[in-house]
């Protein structure tokens, strides 16, 4: 902690140290008796566990019958219907530059005659 932290601090705890000096006794009572039952139930180092963390509580929450509520059927539905969506786009949207490709290796012109910057004013010019 830099020195701005700690006179942060330091003034944090005189003034709840003077909140504490003013509280009545029963408050401060029940403050203790909380403080207690919260220290009770600290454990210091947290108990090692194998396996992924969060692959017994993701398991547990699809099993509850409140997983299968409207809101959730309504956002997986969605989800599936839009990555479907992407899908099929993929599939289907022509690839631009393979089919100019394949045009011009199919063209009974030669590639040169693309190349050559007469001929886009004889295209412009030619009667179709």
């Amino acid at each position: 902690m830099n020195q701005r932290e700690n006179e942060l601090a330091r003034k944090l705890v005189q003034h709840l140290d003077y909140g504490v000096d003013h509280l009545e006794p029963r408050v401060r009572e029940r403050l203790l008796t909380a403080r207690k039952a919260a220290l009770s139930s600290y454990r210091a180092q947290p108990e090692p566990v194998l396996g992924l963390a969060w692959a017994g509580q993701a398991a547990a929450r699809i099993m509850e019958p409140s997983f299968y509520d409207a809101r959730n059927l309504i956002a997986i539905t969605a989800l599936v219907l839009a990555l479907g969506g992407v899908a099929w786009w993929q599939v289907s949207t022509p690839n631009d530059i393979a089919d100019i490709d394949t045009s011009l290796l199919t063209d009974e012109l030669p590639v040169n005659a693309y190349l050559d910057k007469g001929f886009d004013s004889w295209l412009k010019r030619s009667p179709r």
